[in-house]
């Protein structure tokens, strides 16, 4: 097996600790957590996924990272990694249903095994399982306290609120891939008019 890294980083929620190996992070929780990766044995060492994420987090709480690109290692069952997969492609700001994630692993009956998935996510903000409500509105549980999963909500809605139309566009633009297509089609077809053809 190899060696596990760890370094505690400071964050507006209170003190979250990475840990990662040479190449992966594998786990990012609220310190106060009592997850079974924390403790795990690890080395005092910041390694270059953990001042990735060091970085990405202050600019995450700073409102200037929408998502992340340190290399990640969750591991989990097959049902587990399947619903931390799907909750990777909740957009920034935006909350999905447990039942939708259901939905989104070809499982619509698999409504608490998707809790309880989310609840094992080894990898807090990285893997937003803060963007996971209940079906009614309410926030239903998270793991670091739901306190913080309203704070980190919040956060997110307030970039969402400042930035509505641009992100209504990249939206669109991400979720829509034939919106390219038809776009890039209308900017050749209108270069074309004008030159002429």
């Amino acid at each position: 097996m190899q060696s596990l890294f760890h370094t505690l980083i400071d964050s507006p929620l209170g003190t979250m600790i990475a840990i990662a190996d040479e190449h992966s992070l594998v786990a990012l929780d609220f310190a106060d957590r009592k997850q079974a990766i924390l403790k795990q044995k690890t080395i005092a060492k910041i390694t270059k996924p953990i001042a990735s994420i060091k970085r990405e987090l202050a600019e995450y709480f700073n409102h200037k990272r929408r998502s992340f690109a340190t290399p990640i290692a969750a591991l989990g069952t097959p049902m587990q990694e399947k619903v931390w997969a799907a909750l990777i492609h909740i957009p920034y700001a935006i909350t999905k249903s447990y039942s939708d994630i259901a939905l989104a692993i070809r499982n619509p009956k698999a409504v608490r095994a998707v809790g309880t998935a989310i609840g094992k996510n080894p990898l807090v903000i990285i893997i937003p399982c803060h963007r996971v409500i209940s079906k009614n509105g309410s926030l239903g549980g998270y793991g670091g306290g739901l306190q913080r999963k309203q704070q980190l909500l919040a956060l997110e809605r307030q970039w969402l609120q400042k930035s509505r139309w641009g992100y209504r566009v990249r939206v669109i633009w991400n979720t829509i891939p034939s919106m390219k297509t038809i776009l890039l089609y209308i900017v050749i077809t209108i270069a074309i008019i004008e030159a002429g053809y």
